[in-house]
This record gives structure tokens, C-alpha cells and sequence, in this order.
């Protein structure tokens, strides 16, 4: 059976779209998540897991981290954002992060319903190209590029580094030794090619990641 995930804080627009998905496809299972721990967990436990519908403004996420959470945790996964955040850039950024869609939340049924259908038939998203090489590049699509290839831990680790926590603290809310956290820094900015856990934030910040939508 088909498994679709949806990932909102507001159970009546979570029932909404679970009506939306029952219209398009009427067999699916589907699964509720209202923060983002609940979905990344369900994202990684979830079996035969088709779609996610995911909005941006949810408890644990900032900016785009909802979708490179996602998109790390299940990379073959379409992930399409129906959220209220607004900005002529947002719908862009979304897909830069992973996403395949973007919808407003004011948005018809029917349309909601025509978008989960094309998302449906969407190629997975781990098979397809990411778009030119850094040759081809600007500076911030190259970091973001990298931001989005993180693993899902790597992601949690910089979110409590943009968030202001020590290693000790990261440590213990991940449930880890301080000396991974350290290897996991390490690793990040090792990738983001920064030198210290300062530098890494400030290309977070640059990307969104902080944005709070």
C-alpha cells in the first residue's frame, strides 16, 4: 500500500489535505506528522513512502531545514511544500532544497489535488540531475548545493549550531558523545569549505536556513 506522509502543525489543514489525497489516490496510507522530529521520524521508519506534503512553518523547523531534513532523510522521495510562506523567491528556494513543488495555502482544492497527482508521477528526486556544475554556478548555489547534500544528522547538528548550543548540549539532544558532534562538525565544514562552526552558520544563514517563515 501506498504510504504518503503529511507534515503541517494545524490538524484542520492536516484533514484537508488527507481529504485531498484520498481524492487522487483512495487506496494510500497516510501518516501525520505535526513537527518536524515527527515527520523526519516518520520519513525514515515510513514503508513504501510515495509522497510528503510538508509546511515550512512547523515546530523544530527553520527557513527551508524542513526539506533538506526530508529530502535527506528519503532522497528518492518527492517532497511538495503546500505552506503560507510568501516572497516571490520562496517556491524557488524550495525546489533548490530538494522540493518538487510549491503550493500556497490558499490554493483550490482541485489544485491541491492536480499537484499531488503530477508529484505523484514525478521521477524521484535522488535520480535526477541537481542542475550545472560549479563551473556554472554562483557562490551561493554551490553552498547551497552542499547545504542540501548534508546527511540528515550532519542537518540536525548545524540547525542546534544556528540555534546557539554548545556541543554538550547538541550531544545530549541527539544522544551522542560530544566527540561525534565534533566529527560531524568537522564534516560539515569540511563540505560548506569553512573553517570554523561560526563560518558554517553564516553560509546557513545565507541560504535560509535561519528565516524563520
Amino acid at each position: 500500500m501506498e504510504t504518503i506522509l503529511i507534515a503541517d502543525d494545524h490538524p484542520l489543514f492536516r484533514q484537508a489535505l488527507a481529504l485531498a489525497v484520498a481524492n487522487v489516490v483512495p487506496q494510500a496510507h497516510v501518516i501525520e506528522a505535526g513537527t518536524l522530529a515527527a515527520a523526519a521520524r516518520a520519513t525514515g521508519e515510513a514503508t513504501d513512502l510515495r509522497l510528503i506534503l510538508l509546511d515550512l512553518k512547523m515546530p523544530g523547523a527553520v527557513g527551508y531545514s524542513g526539506i533538506a531534513l526530508l529530502h535527506a532523510e528519503r532522497p528518492e522521495v518527492p517532497i511538495l511544500v503546500v505552506s503560507s510562506a510568501d516572497g516571490a523567491g520562496a517556491a524557488d528556494e524550495a525546489r533548490a532544497f530538494g522540493a518538487v513543488g510549491f503550493l500556497p495555502k490558499d490554493s483550490d482544492l482541485g489544485v491541491i489535488e492536480r499537484a499531488i497527482a503530477e508529484a505523484l508521477g514525478t521521477t524521484p528526486l535522488g535520480t535526477t540531475p541537481r542542475g550545472p556544475g560549479p563551473t556554472g554556478d554562483q557562490p551561493v548555489d554551490a553552498v547551497r548545493r552542499e547545504v542540501a547534500n548534508l546527511t540528515p544528522t550532519q542537518l540536525k547538528v548545524l540547525l542546534a549550531v544556528l540555534d546557539g548550543k554548545l556541543n554538550k548540549q547538541i550531544a545530549y539532544d541527539l544522544s551522542m558523545s560530544e566527540a561525534t558532534v565534533k566529527a560531524h562538525m568537522t564534516a560539515i565544514m569540511r563540505k560548506l569549505d569553512v573553517q570554523n562552526r561560526t563560518q558554517a552558520a553564516l553560509a546557513a544563514r545565507a541560504l535560509g536556513l535561519d528565516l524563520r517563515h
